[in-house]
C-alpha cells in the first residue's frame, strides 16, 4: 500500500517546524510548536497533535502513513556551542598529545594576529590526552610497534575519571590502520560501554591535526546524539512508523539514526544545511540559480549561498573554532534571531545579541517571564508583528510588555523615545545580518547584486526588504513555506553518504591508475552495501567522485569533481585539465607544465528520493477581499507613523500584486514590504518581491 504523507521536522532553538506533504491531496502544509530543549520529543508531540487536529485523525494515522519521517536537529550544534558534550578521552601517538592545542601553529582566520584573542576551549582536557608509543611512517610501514600497555593504562585512567567517549588517532593511520584497530579492540575489551571513534575510519584522509580534531569532535557529540536518536526513534516506533526515521546531515543528505550516532560530526549543521536545496527548489520556476538564503529564527540567523545551482560544500574548515574535516554545507551563523537581546555596552552603545531569550522564557512579548528586550519586542513596537499573536494567534503577544522592556533597558538609559530605541534595535540587528551576508558573498568574490535573496525562518519576513535594500539586491523570493523552509528542504533531499580514502601518488603510470580505480571501487562498495542494507536497490544509487590534487611540492590541494569513468592514460588528461582549470579559478594561475599528484579521493553515494509535487495555485482572487485592515508602522528613527494596509496572504490568488508599504500575513510568517517594493504571489505558492526603480 502506497503511503500518503512525508514529514519533515526541523528543531530550532525557539520553534520546532513541521512540514507535511500530502501525496493524495497534493498539498504541503507547515505547522509550528515551541521547542523544548530539555526533551525534544515534547515539541514533536505538540506538533503532531496540531497536525492530527488539522487533519481530523490521530498521530498514529499520520506517522504510520509516512514514507519518510525526517528530523533536522541543532542538538549537536548547541552542545558544541555551549560545551556541553560528553566527557571525552584521546588516545594518540606519543608526542602528539598537544596537536589539537598547537592548531598548526596559528589562530583562525580573522584573529591570526590578535594577541588578545583567547585560545579555544579544548574538548579533551590535557590530562585525558594519552600518548601511546607507536609509529607508522609515511609509506605505511611500522617503525615502532605499538605498546599495548600504554593503551591499557589510558583505559584505566578513563575508567577512573568517568570518561563517556574515546577518540583514537595515530600518525599515518590512514595508510596503515593496524595500530588503531588493535587499540580499539583493547578499548572495547576494557571499556565495553564507552562510545568509540576511530580516526582512520571516520576521516580516512591525510592531515593529522584535522583527523584528530574531527575524531575528538565526533566522540564529544556521540553520546548526546545517541541519546537524542534513541528517544526520537523510540517515539516514532511507538506511533507505528513503518520506516526508520531519517536524520538530516551537515553534508546536505539524509541518513538513518545509527549513522548519526556513529558519525555525529555530520549532525553539527543538521538544521540549516537543508536550506540551500529548498531555496533552489522554490527559485526553480523563476529560473534563478544564484541564490543567497537567509534564515532568521528565534535564536540564530543562518546564511547560505548557491551559485549556478550548486551549494557551497566545504571540507577541512574551522567551525566554532574546531577543525572539521568531513564535508559540510557552508553555513554562516550569527546570534541574530527574533529572540536576540538588546543591551547597552560599557561604552554606552546599543548592541544586539548574540545572547538570546530562546523559547523559555522567550522575548518579553511572549508573556512567559522574559524581561529582556529582544528583536521580536522591537518588531512588535514598530508595528511589524500582529499584536494578536504569532502562528495564527496560538502564541499571544503583549505589546505592553515589549514596550516596558525596551523603555526600561534601552530607551531610558539612552534618553531616547521607545520608538526610536525599537528602530535602533531593528537597524543594528539588520547591520549585523548584512555583514554576515557580505562574508558569504563579497569576501568570497561574489557580488550579492548578482543573486536573489530567499527568505527562510519565521522572523525573516519583517526584515527581508530592509536587508535587500541595504545589500543592493533587487529580487526576493519568499515561499508560503518560508517559515519552515529547512523542514521543507528535508523532505525533498536525497539519502547521501560520503566515503573517503588517502592515496598520495603522482598521477602517472598504469600501475597508479589501477590503484586509483581499485580504491574508488573499494570505498564505493562499502557505500553500496550500506545503501542496500538501508533498503535501496542498485538501480536507485547514484555515485559522484572527486579527487584532491596539487602540484608536486605544494602544501595545500584543491578538490576537483570528476566522472565515474575508469582512470587510464587518456582520461587522466581530462582529470589534469580539470585540476589546472580549478587551480586557475581559485588562485588566478595554473602550472600546466608541472607534474600533478593525488592526495585524497572521495565518493558521494546518493539514493534519489521522490519529491512531493504540490498543486499550483489558482488565480482570479480579488485583492480587495484579502485586505484585513490597517496598522500603524514605523519605518524611520524619527518615530513617524505610517498607516499601512494589512493583507491576509491566505486570500491571495496567483497573480495578486500590491505595492509597499504593506504587510502580508501568513499563518506562520509576516512579510513587511517597505516603501519602494512591490509583492506578487506566483502560482508556485511563492511571493516575488521586487524593488521599484
Amino acid at each position: 500500500m502506497r503511503t500518503q504523507y512525508r514529514l519533515g521536522i526541523d528543531a530550532g532553538g525557539t520553534f520546532t517546524d513541521f512540514v507535511l506533504a500530502d501525496r493524495v491531496a497534493g498539498t504541503v502544509d507547515i505547522y509550528k510548536a515551541l521547542s523544548t530543549p530539555g526533551d525534544p520529543t515534547e515539541a514533536i508531540k505538540s506538533g503532531l497533535q496540531l497536525i492530527a487536529e488539522d487533519l481530523g485523525v490521530n498521530e498514529r494515522d499520520v506517522i504510520s502513513q509516512c514514507d519518510l519521517c525526517i528530523n533536522g536537529t541543532t542538538v549537536g550544534l548547541n552542545a558544541l556551542i555551549q560545551h556541553k558534550g560528553a566527557k571525552t578521552g584521546l588516545i594518540c601517538t606519543a608526542g602528539h598529545e598537544d596537536s589539537i592545542e598547537i592548531r598548526l601553529g596559528h589562530k583562525e582566520d580573522g584573529y591570526r594576529y590578535d594577541p588578545e584573542y583567547p585560545p579555544a576551549v579544548m574538548l579533551v582536557p590535557r590530562y585525558l590526552r594519552c600518548g601511546v608509543r607507536e609509529r607508522v611512517i609515511s609509506n605505511g610501514d611500522v617503525k615502532v610497534p605499538m605498546r599495548e600497555e600504554d593503551v591499557r593504562e589510558a583505559c584505566r585512567l578513563f575508567l577512573r575519571e568517568g570518561v563517556e567517549a574515546v577518540a583514537i588517532s595515530f600518525i599515518w593511520s590512514v595508510l596503515n590502520p593496524a595500530h588503531e584497530t588493535r587499540a580499539a579492540e583493547i578499548v572495547h575489551e576494557m571499556m565495553p560501554g564507552v562510545i568509540l571513534t576511530v580516526g582512520s575510519e571516520l576521516y580516512p584522509q591525510v592531515r593529522e591535526y584535522t583527523r584528530t580534531s574531527t575524531a575528538i569532535t565526533n566522540a564529544y557529540l556521540a553520546p548526546i546524539l545517541k541519546s537524542y536518536v534513541a528517544s526520537i526513534d523510540d517515539y516514532f516506533t511507538m506511533l507505528g512508523a513503518v520506516n526508520p526515521v531519517r536524520y538530516f546531515q551537515s553534508n546536505g543528505g539524509l541518513a538513518i539514526g545509527q549513522v548519526m550516532t556513529d558519525r555525529s560530526v555530520y549532525a553539527i549543521n543538521s538544521g540549516p544545511a537543508s536550506a540551500p536545496q529548498a531555496a533552489l527548489t522554490v527559485c526553480q520556476p523563476f529560473g534563478h540559480k544564484n541564490v543567497i538564503t537567509v534564515d532568521m529564527g528565534g535564536t540564530s540567523f543562518d546564511i547560505t549561498l548557491a551559485r549556478d545551482g550548486n551549494t557551497n560544500l566545504n571540507k577541512n574548515i574551522d567551525f566554532l573554532r574546531y577543525r572539521i574535516g568531513v564535508p559540510m554545507i557552508q553555513v554562516e551563523t550569527l546570534g541574530a534571531g527574533g529572540g536576540s537581546i538588546g543591551w547597552i555596552d560599557e561604552m554606552g552603545l546599543l548592541q544586539m545579541g548574540p545572547q538570546s531569550a530562546g523559547s523559555d522564557p522567550g522575548p518579553a512579548c511572549y508573556g512567559r517571564g522574559g524581561v529582556e528586550p529582544t528583536v521580536s519586542d522591537a518588531n512588535l513596537v514598530l508595528g511589524y508583528l500582529n499584536p494578536e499573536g504569532l502562528v495564527g494567534g496560538r502564541v499571544p503577544l503583549s505589546y505592553d510588555k515589549s514596550y516596558r522592556a525596551i523603555e526600561e533597558k534601552i530607551a531610558r538609559p539612552l534618553n531616547i523615545s521607545v520608538e526610536k530605541a525599537a528602530h535602533g534595535m531593528f537597524t543594528i540587528v539588520n547591520n549585523n545580518m548584512v555583514n554576515g551576508i557580505r562574508r558569504v558573498s563579497v569576501e568570497r568574490g561574489y557580488d550579492p547584486r548578482d543573486f536573489v535573496l530567499v527568505a527562510a525562518g519565521g522572523a525573516t519576513g519583517a526584515h527581508i526588504t530592509a536587508l535587500a535594500t541595504e545589500i543592493g539586491i533587487d529580487t526576493i523570493i519568499a515561499s508560503k513555506l518560508s517559515s519552515g523552509l529547512c523542514a521543507y528542504g528535508q523532505i525533498i533531499s536525497d539519502v547521501k553518504y560520503n566515503y573517503m580514502a588517502t592515496i598520495p601518488v603522482r598521477l602517472e603510470g598504469d600501475d597508479t591508475y589501477a590503484r586509483v580505480n581499485a580504491l574508488f571501487k573499494e570505498i564505493e562498495s562499502k557505500g553500496v552495501e550500506h545503501l542496500r542494507s538501508d533498503g535501496f536497490s542498485d538501480a536507485d544509487i547514484d555515485i559522484q567522485r572527486s579527487m584532491e590534487m596539487r602540484y608536486v611540492g605544494q602544501i595545500h590541494e584543491c578538490t576537483v569533481d570528476i566522472g565515474t569513468f575508469e582512470i587510464d592514460a587518456q582520461t587522466i588528461e581530462q582529470v589534469k585539465d580539470a585540476f589546472h582549470d580549478r587551480h586557475e579559478q581559485l588562485f588566478t594561475y595554473a602550472e600546466r607544465h608541472n607534474p600533478v599528484e593525488l592526495v585524497n579521493i572521495e565518493s558521494t553515494l546518493y539514493d534519489r528520493v521522490e519529491r512531493p509535487n504540490p498543486a499550483e495555485l489558482s488565480g482570479g482572487a480579488r485583492i480587495e477581499d484579502a485586505l484585513k485592515g490597517h496598522r500603524n508602522l514605523i519605518f524611520s528613527d524619527d518615530g513617524k507613523v505610517s498607516n499601512v494596509p494589512v493583507y491576509d496572504g491566505a486570500k491571495f490568488g496567483a497573480g495578486s500584486r500590491v505595492s509597499g508599504p504593506v504587510v502580508v500575513e501568513e499563518e506562520t510568517a509576516t512579510l513587511v514590504v517597505q516603501p519602494g517594493w512591490q509583492i506578487e504571489l506566483h502560482k508556485s505558492a511563492s511571493y516575488t518581491l521586487t524593488r521599484v526603480r
